[in-house]
Formats: C-alpha cells, structure tokens, sequence
C-alpha cells in the first residue's frame, strides 16, 4: 500500500514508504495474522502468577514511569502557557498617598508665618486590557499552541513506551531468574551425578581396575562442574536486584519465588497485518506527535515574517479625592491599536525558520525510520520465534537421546562392558545438553516477549460489526 510523503497542514504525516501486505516471517494466510494479536494484558498469556503481580506491581511503582507521568504534568502546563497568547489579560491596579508640602517653602522664608498643608490623594484604576493582545491574524500564536499540544501528545506516547520497556524489561529479568533456577537445578544435579561415578571409579581403582589417570579425569569433571555453580548464583542474584530496581523498592524488601521456566506458559502470538503496526507502537505515534509538532512551528517561523497587529487598553476611575473616585466625571480610558511590520532582524528570522525547516526534516526521516525499524523489529522477532521453537524442540531430543546414552554407558560400566573413556565423554554430552537445553529454553521466552515488544504492547481489540440489515 503506497504512502505519499507530502506534509500539508493538519495532515497526518506520512512515512513516503510501501507498507507490505503481509510480514516477510509472518503467517502467509491473512485470516490467521488476526487470530491471536496481543491482549492489553499480554503478560498474563505466560500464565505465571508471580510475573502478573510482577509487572502490575511495575506499572504502578515504577520510577522511569513516575518520571515519564511527571514530564506529562509538565507538557501540559507547557500548552496552557503558550495558549495564554491568544487570549488577553486583566489587571487590577490601585494607588494610595498621603502627601505633605513644606511649611518653611511655603511661608517665604523663616521670617514669614508657616504654613503648608497635609492632604490625601487616592487613585485606583481597573485595567481590563493592561497588557498588549496581539490579533493572531496570520495563525502564528495557534501555530505556536498547536505545536506545544502536540508536544504534550507525544510525552503521552514516550509515557507508554516507558511502560512498555519497563514491562518488557521486568519480564526478561523474571525469565533470566527461571533460567539460572534451572541451570542452578541441572548443575548441582550434574555434580552429585559426577561424585557418584567419581565415587564407582575411585572403587575400581582401589579393586586395581581402574588407572590414577581415570580418578584425575572424574575429579576434573567434577570440579568444572562445581565451577558453573557460582557464576549461575551471580546471575540468579543480580537479575533479582533488577526487579527490585524495577519495582522501585530495595531488594531487601523483594521476594521472588520463581521455580524454573517449566512454571511458564509458552502463548502463542501473530503479528497482525502490517499497516496496524503505525497504529499500535507508541514509538511511532510519539515520533508522529513531534513531526506534527515541528510542522506547528515550520508555520509560526513563517508567521514572524508578517505584520503583528496589537491591541492595548486601559481603563478606571482616578481621583485625588476619595469621595469623588467612582464618579462617572473620574473615569479614563485608553485605547491603541499598533501595527508592526519586522524590516531587519539581522537574519534571526530567517535562521529561525530554516532551523525549524531543518528539525522537521530531521524529524520526518526519524518518523520514517521508527516506521521501518518496526516493520523490521517484527521480523526479527518473527524469525527467533520460529527458530529458538525449532531448536529448544531438536535440543530436548539431544537430551533425551544423551540421558539414554548415559543410563547405558553407566549399566554397562557397571557390568564391566565399556571403559571410562566413553562413560566420561558421555557424562559430559549430558552435562552440557541439559544446560543448553535451559538456555534455549530462555531464549524461546525472550523471544516471544521481543515480539510483544515489537508489536508495540497490547492491542485494543477490535470493534464487532454488526450484521447488514436486511
């Protein structure tokens, strides 16, 4: 579907770019890139208690989106401010003296009798227009307006994209605490499984059956496996201090459970059709929302070039005697219209104005590129789905068909009919299988959460049409 890249006033922008009808990994059956777009609440697809409370208690606590709610507060008054422009301001202003000549000036001299005289003099006035309103003949106030709501728009759109990497990233750290669970889980058993035959050759080798160098080898089998434990401890603790960071508490006051990765569902999501991508990513409309934005100020730059027309009034009442202020003979009043056409500015103008020409560009080629980065970011996403699917599933069948191996090369070990050579470099296929397994196992999750990530989070669903009349 073609995008024109013209940027006409109060258009949405457009990419300039062909969407595609279909994803390039994605399902080739349109029917079925609608059959499982991403819920609002995504997350609970993985059916995992703990990560739903996680990411809720995230949403709500979370200190980047506490920041990314206040930037918000502050687009907003931002917007007031500027609108204040089209809109004229009224004062209250009032006076009060109290004045007393000299008695020696007044008698003539300090022969002459005093004199002088005391006396009060009171004034108010009621300004209704006490500082200039300039007529937005040209639009350059509303261009101004316009480009601070858009602005506010778009701290709306960075406020969910703050959120949905703080989900994001609270998923992946809960998946990465599963992961060193297991891994942890697979490399003590690992270990006690080494002993065990470590202990069996170590008989052998006191019965004269085996060789110093058959104990060596075991021995370092089972030191490199103890040597796995510490860095899957580091792991396990630093992904917990992740979430409590995440959460916006110390790690003292946080307690994850977790389990292991079998606690978590695998969901299953399509990608929808391209075109309602634009739509759903909030990078996207947040990148929208600035060229919008930069397009507001591309017609204020232009509007500085014209002639401003201002108007400036005053009025009230003044009087130097109280009784006499709110007679109608005390009331003044002061009306001027000016008109200001700017000739030389030093080229500040100008430069203005290419400048702002110059962040809309700018701004056009990053809404461009946050269109195409999510065309490709799905894509991606699609293709490790896919393939980290494929090899957790061929990985499950290297462990299955290495624990057959191991359980026979031990029975066999056991009954004199093999050597430790082969029971050895079966045990450590084993080893290693499982612990890729867990691996990919992490990555399949991490996947399918990039490809949430992708699609933008979760997606409104979509209005049911009611049945023609007949």
């Amino acid at each position: 579907m073609p995008l024109g890249g013209c940027l006409l006033t109060g258009d949405k922008p457009e990419p300039g770019l062909d969407i595609p009808a279909t994803y390039s990994a994605g399902p080739r059956n349109p029917a079925a890139t609608e059959a499982a777009v991403p819920s609002l609440d995504w997350w609970r697809s993985f059916r995992s208690r703990e990560l739903t409370e996680l990411i809720e208690e995230a949403r709500n606590s979370n200190l980047d989106i506490a920041i990314a709610v206040a930037q918000i507060v502050q687009a907003d008054a931002q917007a007031r401010i500027t609108g204040a422009a089209l809109l004229p301001t009224v004062d209250l202003g009032g006076s009060a003296n109290r004045l007393r000549t000299s008695q020696t000036t007044e008698a003539g001299g300090t022969g002459g009798s005093l004199g002088g005289s005391e006396r009060d003099l009171l004034s108010g006035s009621l300004n209704n227009l006490s500082a200039s309103y300039e007529i937005d003949f040209w639009g350059k106030n509303r261009s101004a307006l316009r480009a601070a709501e858009e602005t506010a728009v778009a701290s709306r759109y960075n406020r969910e994209v703050v959120g949905l990497t703080t989900v994001v990233s609270v998923a992946n750290a809960y998946f990465q605490v599963l992961a060193a669970q297991d891994r942890l889980r697979i490399a003590h058993e690992n270990v006690a499984s080494a002993d065990r035959i470590l202990n069996l050759i170590r008989q052998q080798f006191s019965a004269g059956t085996a060789s110093d160098l058959n104990v060596a080898q075991q021995e370092s089998l089972v030191d490199t496996q103890r040597a796995t434990i510490p860095p899957l401890e580091q792991t396990l603790r630093q992904n917990k201090a992740v979430l409590a960071l995440l959460l916006g508490r110390p790690l003292e006051s946080v307690t994850i459970r977790g389990g292991g990765m079998g606690t978590v569902a695998i969901p299953r999501v399509t990608p929808g059709l391209p075109s309602e991508l634009i739509a759903q990513r909030p990078d996207i409309r947040q990148a929208e929302a600035q060229l919008a934005a930069a397009n507001a100020n591309v017609e204020n730059a232009r509007a500085q070039f014209l002639p401003s027309i201002t108007l400036t009034g005053t009025g009230g009442y003044q009087s130097a005697i109280l009784k006499l202020l709110l007679r109608p003979e005390s009331a003044f009043f002061d009306l001027t219209a000016s008109l200001t056409q700017p000739i030389f500015h030093g080229g500040a103008l100008l430069g203005n104005l290419d400048f702002q020409k110059g962040t809309q560009d700018q701004l056009l080629q990053n809404y461009r590129k946050a269109v195409i980065s999510g065309f490709t970011d799905v894509d991606k996403a699609l293709i490790a789905v896919k393939e980290t699917a494929m090899a957790e599933q061929l990985q499950r069948k290297v462990v299955a068909s290495s624990r057959r191996a191991f359980d026979l090369s031990d029975q066999q070990l056991r009954a004199g009919t093999v050597n430790l050579i082969t029971l050895l470099q079966v045990q450590q296929t084993l080893f290693q299988a499982e612990d890729q397994l867990a691996q990919a196992r992490l990555l399949r999750l991490q996947a399918i959460v990039s490809l949430y990530q992708a699609l933008g989070g979760g997606w409104l669903p979509k209005p049911v049409e009611a049945a023609d009349a007949r």
